[in-house]
């Protein structure tokens, strides 16, 4: 009986202090019994692994809502207009965000691949309220609304712009683009950024500098025939210099027709005319007489009348002068330069076209020949005119095609 008591308490012993070791850690896998957090035992071969499905020893964890940050901030004033709005979130996820000014136009912008950001276009109106609306889901499935207002800066002065050629125009390939500022643009460069032409073909291009209000583009070679052309003049909200800003933005389209390219030999009184890199005709001329030369350069057709009235008060003479003159029917009369000189008809010189020059400037053809001329060209034709020591004045019309590539390209504010 001693003896087994004796063992009885031994075995106790050793209890006892199996279970303090399971309260610091879990017994060897020596044979001994291996408690778990719980209690509950585990026979699992891989050490920690739980036998009961689904059981963890580490609680799930909550998921987290979603925060929201947008710059501007909510109510901000005199907000740059060339500066985007951004929109983001952590602990979740962008489901729509739209921004709008208080006309209802809306702006453009675009999400990163993990939706957690929303960046606006950076092209503003000045002097505009606009209101930013929107959702962002959290871990947590909890729907977070966007909603903010906030007003840009105003500008002394809100630049436009009108172009030619017009929206839809078919015109000739030496046409250039041009673009007219309603105010002196300072920082060039800026706006050039915002001004992007697209065609129907390749076709290598460079935007030219005439002046702080005017900039137009030209091809290196002519126009290909046929070519359908798109400018977007993207300056809404750009920042000219000067406290003027970018008022509106806008987009026109317009094609090359048939390429009509026109050579004029003043000393040999003959024009010869190429239709899509042909020849096709030759006519009798009658150019600018001693005092009124007929300028050489490369011009270009920028006005078409059936019939215009020609008074040489225009361009400084005088009634009373030997040279005046008043016609009020000249007839198939394309202008060609700024300072009055036109291609037309002209039957009051039929006894000198082809043999000397006597007009004042212009280029003067029999009627049947300027019907015929006037009914095959487009507004952007080129005119190409030699045989005269008198040139092109830069300006004196659509003068682009007068300097040679290299240098037109020095006009960019971005060369």
């Amino acid at each position: 009986m001693l003896f087994g008591g004796s063992v009885k308490k031994h075995g106790l012993a050793v209890v006892g202090i199996c279970v303090m070791l399971a309260a610091g850690t879990a017994c060897s896998d020596t044979g001994a019994a291996d408690s778990s957090p719980s209690g509950t035992p585990q026979t699992s071969s891989t050490p920690g692994a739980s036998t009961t499905p689904g059981d963890s020893s580490t609680p799930k964890e909550e998921q987290a809502a979603a925060t929201v940050s947008i710059v501007p901030a909510k109510g901000a004033s005199s907000v740059r207009p060339d500066k985007p709005v951004t929109v983001a979130t952590t602990g979740g996820t962008l489901q729509n965000v739209t921004l709008r000014d208080s006309k209802g136009d809306k702006v453009e912008g675009t999400f990163n691949d993990e939706k957690s950001q929303w960046t606006s276009a950076a092209q503003l109106k000045p002097g505009a309220k606009y209101t930013l609306t929107g959702t962002a889901k959290g871990g947590d499935g909890k729907d977070v609304p966007i909603n903010s207002t906030f007003r840009t800066l105003t500008a002394g002065s809100g630049l436009k712009a009108s172009v030619a050629p017009l929206n839809g125009e078919t015109v000739g390939v030496a046409m250039p683009i041009q673009i007219f500022w309603n105010y002196a643009v300072k920082d060039r460069a800026a706006v050039e950024k915002r001004l992007k032409v697209t065609t129907s073909v390749p076709v290598e291009g460079t935007w030219h500098w005439l002046n702080s209000k005017q900039v137009n583009y030209r091809p290196k070679n002519y126009w290909p025939a046929g070519t359908k052309v798109t400018v977007n003049i993207d300056t809404q909200g750009v920042n000219a210099g000067g406290n003027v800003w970018g008022a509106a933005s806008r987009e026109i389209g317009f094609t090359i027709g048939k390429s009509v390219v026109t050579k004029v030999d003043v000393k040999k009184h003959q024009m010869y005319v190429a239709i899509n890199g042909k020849h096709v005709r030759t006519i009798p001329i009658t150019a600018g007489k001693d005092g009124f030369t007929t300028r050489s350069g490369v011009k270009v057709i920028m006005e078409k009348y059936r019939t215009k009235r020609m008074d040489a008060r225009t361009v400084g003479i005088q009634p009373g002068d030997p040279e005046y003159y008043d016609i009020h029917d000249v007839q198939y009369a394309q202008r060609v330069t700024s300072s009055g000189e036109f291609m037309h008809g002209a039957p009051w010189s039929s006894g000198s076209q082809g043999s000397e020059n006597v007009s004042h400037g212009c280029v003067g053809m029999s009627l049947k020949d300027g019907a015929w001329y006037f009914s095959q060209t487009l507004r952007g034709d080129p005119v190409i005119v030699t045989g005269t020591s008198r040139k092109m004045e830069t300006g004196n019309g659509w003068t682009d095609w007068n300097q040679s590539w290299g240098q037109y390209k020095q006009g960019s504010a971005l060369a």
